[in-house]
C-alpha cells in the first residue's frame, strides 16, 4: 500500500494519468459554430413586436378588473361632460341672449343653477341604497305623469316652436316634465321587471307586457299630446332595452316593431313639418323655402372647424345663421370652436360613460340593478345618438337635448340624478364599498399626517 505522499507526488507530476486528462479537456476540440479564441458571445435577441401591445393590453384589463373602474368612469365623465357643456353653452348663446335683449351670459346662469340643483339630487342619490331608490319608483312616475298632464291645462302649458311641452311655474322657471318621466319610467319599470322576475312570472306573456306596456302609453300619449316625438322615441326605446334586458322572446321585438313603425309612419305623414324633416335627410343645400337650413349650417358649422378648431367664442355661425345654436346644434358649434379634436374627445366622454353604465350593469346578478343601469344606459345612447345624428343629417332633427352637454335645465337634472342612480348601483356591489372605504381611510390618513413626519 502506497504512502500518501507518493500518491500526491504523483498527482503533481507532469506525466501523471491525471494531468493528462486535465491536458486532454483542454485540448478537447470546440463545437462548431462557437468562435475560437475568446469568450463566445451571447446570441443577439430578436425583439418581439407584439410584447408591447400585449404588456399594454394586459394592463388595460387589470385596470378594467379593478372594482372601482365603472364607478370612477360613470362619475368622471360625466363630470367632465357637464363642465364642458357649460362652457360651450355660454360661447354658444351670447349671440342669442343679446339679440333677445338679454344679458350675454343669461343662459349660462340658468345652466349653472340647474347644474347645482342636479348636482345636489346626484350626490344624494349616489349614497342612496338601491332599496330606497326602488321605494321612489311609483312617487316618481306618480308625479311625472301629473306634471306632464298639467302642461296641457290651459294657462300653465308653455308652447315653444310648435310644442306644448313646457310648465309654466311662473317668472323665469319653467319646467319639462317628459325629462322627468324618462328616469321615472326606467326605475319604475326596472323595479316591476324585477318584482316578477324574483316571482319567475316573465315567462308569461301578461306578466312581462302588464302593466309595463300600459303604462309606457300612457306616458307616450302625454307626450305626444305635446308634440315631443323626440322624447317618445326614445321612451320606446327604453321599453325595447328593458323587454330585452328581462329575457323577452325574439318574437315580441318583430311584432313591437312593425307595429311602432306603422304608428310611426301615421304620426309623420300626419305634420307636414316632420315630413320636410326626413326630406333633408343628407341634405347639403337649404333647398326650396330654406327648409334644410338648420342642417345645412350645422354641417357647415362642422366643416369650418378644422382639426383644432377657430377658438372658443370664434363661431361663426352662432351669429344668427345657425339656429338653436344652444341646444339641439351645440355640437355644431362645439365643432367650428374645438375642431376634430374637440368633438372626438367629447365622443370619447360619452363612451366612457356608457361603458362605466355597462360594466356597473355586468357585474352585478341583482335584476332591478341590471334592469335600471341598462335601462339608464339606453336612454342616454339613444338620445346622444338622436342628436349627433341630426345635428351630421343622418336622422331627422328630433329636438332633443345632448344629455349633459346641451342647455336646458330639467334635462340636466334629470340626467344627473340618473348619473347618481348609476353611482348608488355601483356602490351597492360589496367589492365597490371596501374600496371606496379603503381609499378614504388612506386619504384621511393622509391628511392628517403632520408633513414634519414624511420621509
Amino acid at each position: 500500500m502506497r504512502n500518501s505522499q507518493s500518491v500526491r507526488a504523483e498527482k503533481r507530476a507532469p506525466g501523471t494519468q491525471g494531468a493528462q486528462a486535465a491536458r486532454g479537456r483542454r485540448q478537447a476540440p470546440e463545437p462548431a459554430g462557437r468562435p475560437r479564441g475568446g469568450r463566445a458571445r451571447r446570441a443577439r435577441r430578436v425583439p418581439d413586436p407584439t410584447a408591447l401591445p400585449r404588456r399594454a393590453l394586459a394592463r388595460l384589463r387589470r385596470a378594467w378588473d379593478r372594482p372601482l373602474t365603472g364607478y370612477y368612469l360613470v362619475a368622471g365623465s360625466a363630470a367632465l361632460i357637464a363642465c364642458l357643456g357649460l362652457v360651450m353653452v355660454f360661447s354658444s348663446s351670447q349671440i342669442q341672449a343679446l339679440r333677445s335683449g338679454l344679458p350675454p351670459t343669461y343662459y349660462l346662469r340658468r345652466q349653472i343653477m340647474a347644474a347645482v340643483i342636479g348636482a345636489a339630487l346626484a350626490v344624494p342619490a349616489a349614497r342612496m341604497s338601491v332599496k330606497t331608490h326602488r321605494w321612489l319608483a311609483y312617487p316618481l312616475l306618480a308625479g311625472s305623469v301629473l306634471l306632464m298632464a298639467l302642461v296641457q291645462v290651459p294657462g300653465l302649458g308653455r308652447t315653444v316652436n310648435g310644442n306644448t311641452n313646457w310648465l309654466d311655474l311662473g317668472g323665469p322657471f319653467v319646467l319639462q316634465p317628459s325629462e322627468f318621466a324618462k328616469v321615472a319610467f326606467v326605475v319604475w319599470g326596472a323595479d316591476l321587471l324585477a318584482r316578477k322576475q324574483q316571482h319567475k312570472l316573465l315567462g308569461q306573456w301578461k306578466h312581462l307586457l302588464v302593466p309595463l306596456v300600459p303604462g309606457a302609453l300612457l306616458l307616450l300619449g302625454l307626450m305626444m299630446l305635446g308634440g315631443d316625438m323626440g322624447t317618445a322615441v326614445i321612451l320606446c326605446a327604453v321599453l325595447f332595452g328593458l323587454l330585452w334586458l328581462a329575457g323577452a322572446p325574439l318574437r315580441l321585438f318583430g311584432a313591437a316593431l312593425t307595429g311602432t313603425a306603422l304608428l310611426a309612419t301615421v304620426l309623420i305623414m300626419s305634420a307636414p313639418h316632420r315630413v320636410t324633416r326626413f326630406a333633408c335627410l343628407g341634405a347639403s343645400d337649404p333647398g326650396p323655402n330654406d327648409q334644410c337650413w338648420q342642417v345645412v349650417h350645422g354641417l357647415y358649422a362642422l366643416s369650418t372647424g378644422g382639426l383644432f378648431g377657430n377658438g372658443i367664442g370664434a363661431s361663426v355661425e352662432k351669429w344668427g345663421q345657425l339656429p338653436e345654436p344652444h341646444t339641439d346644434f351645440i355640437f355644431a358649434v362645439t365643432g367650428e370652436e374645438l375642431g376634430l379634436f374637440g368633438t372626438l374627445s367629447v365622443l370619447a366622454l360619452f363612451a366612457a360613460l356608457f361603458a362605466g353604465g355597462l360594466r356597473i350593469a355586468t357585474r352585478r346578478n341583482d335584476p332591478f340593478v341590471r334592469l335600471a343601469t341598462g335601462g339608464i344606459v339606453t336612454w342616454l345612447a339613444v338620445q346622444t345618438f338622436i342628436n349627433l345624428g341630426g345635428v351630421l343629417g343622418l336622422v331627422p332633427v328630433a329636438g332633443v337635448p345632448l344629455p349633459l352637454f346641451s342647455y336646458g335645465g330639467s334635462s340636466l337634472i334629470a340626467t344627473l340624478y340618473a348619473v347618481g342612480l348609476l353611482l348608488a348601483a355601483a356602490r351597492s356591489e360589496p367589492a365597490v364599498r371596501t374600496a371606496l372605504e379603503g381609499r378614504k381611510r388612506r386619504v384621511r390618513s393622509a391628511l392628517l399626517r403632520r408633513p414634519g413626519r414624511r420621509r
